[in-house]
């Protein structure tokens, strides 16, 4: 993980302590001081497992004597009743971080897990899943972590390091193809994609030079019809994304349009955390 990334995960463990942890522990207070305590954290569930550096971060802030050793690796498919990891420090630094380290884990791997899930329909096709801006505000970069987890890949970040022409764009800008040139002109650097509603419009930007091109709820006949317009511009033809309404049992048969992705905001968005556990020893 690099500098960059090691501070967002410092920093949003920070601020997840200071929502919970306020002026102090006054449960964990009625501990002993000088207690001892070695826990376990527990799989209740199956799933992909993501969240280590926030877990570990959690404890760090907490109580930097506390240990935690995994016995699983970051994005590893686990069982029920799977143990993740042992803990051992002060109790009452144990207790104050459990929730917070908890909700990082489970939140995660739920991710995770639902990424996985969409990255085996695809296993064995040119075509990816690809996450959304969908996200639990302040997670951003904790959840698109968890897609890659899962076997994903990321979209852009945020508004700032990629293009993404949608609807309101093209009537405010006056059309795609001024869109387009406006983009190119301003931010050559960047990546520039369409969101088209039709196969009219599909053409519109094609000629318009753009990277790639969002079909938002096009039927898989419509997806076709694309990807073979597209095809005739060879090497250099845009890479076609696959939005809206999409689920899980219908990806392959996407996959098979020869479209390049499928974007699915219900890896978080509509995520259900994995059911995890801790209990003390």
């Amino acid at each position: 993980m690099s500098n960059e990334w090691a501070e967002t995960v410092t920093e949003t463990v920070r601020l997840a302590l200071a929502e919970d942890v306020g002026k102090g522990d006054v449960t964990a207070a009625l501990v002993p001081a000088d207690a001892i305590a070695a826990a376990q954290v527990i799989s209740r569930e199956q799933g992909t497992i993501c969240g280590q550096p926030w877990f570990d971060e959690v404890f760090r802030q907490v109580d930097e004597t506390i240990s935690v050793e995994w016995s699983v690796e970051e994005g590893s498919e686990v069982l029920e009743d799977s143990i993740l990891c042992r803990l051992k420090g002060p109790a009452r630094g144990v207790l104050t971080g459990e929730r917070t380290a908890l909700n990082f884990l489970q939140t995660l791997s739920g991710t995770a897990t639902t990424t996985a899930k969409y990255s085996r329909e695809l296993r064995g096709t040119e075509c990816e899943v690809l996450d959304t801006r969908k996200t639990i505000p302040g997670l951003r970069h904790a959840q698109k972590y968890a897609v890659r987890c899962g076997g994903g890949r990321n979209h852009r970040m945020g508004l700032y390091d990629a293009i993404l022409i949608k609807e309101n764009h093209i009537a405010a800008a006056g059309g795609i193809g001024a869109a387009v040139g406006r983009a190119r002109e301003l931010y050559p650097d960047l990546l520039v994609e369409v969101e088209v509603e039709d196969l009219d419009q599909f053409g519109v930007a094609l000629s318009a030079g753009c990277d790639a091109i969002l079909l938002d709820n096009f039927s898989v006949q419509q997806m076709k019809k694309a990807a073979q317009k597209a095809e005739f511009l060879g090497m250099g033809r845009p890479r076609l994304e696959v939005s809206g309404n999409v689920r899980s049992d219908r990806l392959r048969l996407i996959a098979k349009t020869g479209v390049d992705y499928v974007s699915v905001g219900a890896l978080t968005k509509n995520i259900r955390a994995l059911d995890l556990s801790m209990r003390f020893l």
